[in-house]
């Protein structure tokens, strides 16, 4: 896959979009958008796993390449996690690896501009074009909780 790239100005300074991020109070909020029952289990230091898991306990297994608050994270994906059970071998676990979801927050005209990016990710188009619709409303949605909250 090809680089996939979001950005979004936000009306909050960079330490107030980085809570919304990655508070486990408010990511489930955002990231509803790309499944039912959304969260993730981390500590979010660096170094440290992260399962994307929705209401089921499955979802994508990953850990935390870089972690600059509140600049920079980084996600390096490893494999798959199917109701509950961690999975790095299956074709699906095969799939999820090798990619790198990043988020920049930067200082710009009085607020912050959030980048993501996603790279590195062998996905069937279906796929692509979910995230292609599902990322601008989860900005969307970071946006309010920043702004609002």
């Amino acid at each position: 896959m090809e680089k996939i790239e979001f950005s979004k100005h936000i009306d909050a300074p960079r330490e107030k979009v980085w809570q919304v991020l990655f508070s486990n109070d408010t990511y489930p909020d955002w990231t509803s958008f790309f499944c039912e029952g959304s969260h993730a289990v981390t500590d979010w230091q660096k170094g440290s796993k992260v399962l994307f898991l929705d209401k089921n306990q499955s979802g994508m297994m990953a850990e935390i390449e870089e972690s600059k608050s509140p600049e920079f994270m980084s996600f390096a994906t490893l494999g798959a996690v199917k109701n509950g059970v961690e999975d790095l071998e299956s074709e699906e676990a095969q799939m999820c690896k090798g990619g790198h979801e990043n988020y920049y927050l930067a200082d710009k005209n009085g607020g912050t501009e959030l980048r993501v990016t996603l790279e590195g990710l062998e996905m069937p188009a279906e796929m692509s074009g979910f995230l292609l619709d599902a990322w601008p409303k989860a900005m969307e949605k970071i946006k309010s909780l920043a702004e609002t909250a």
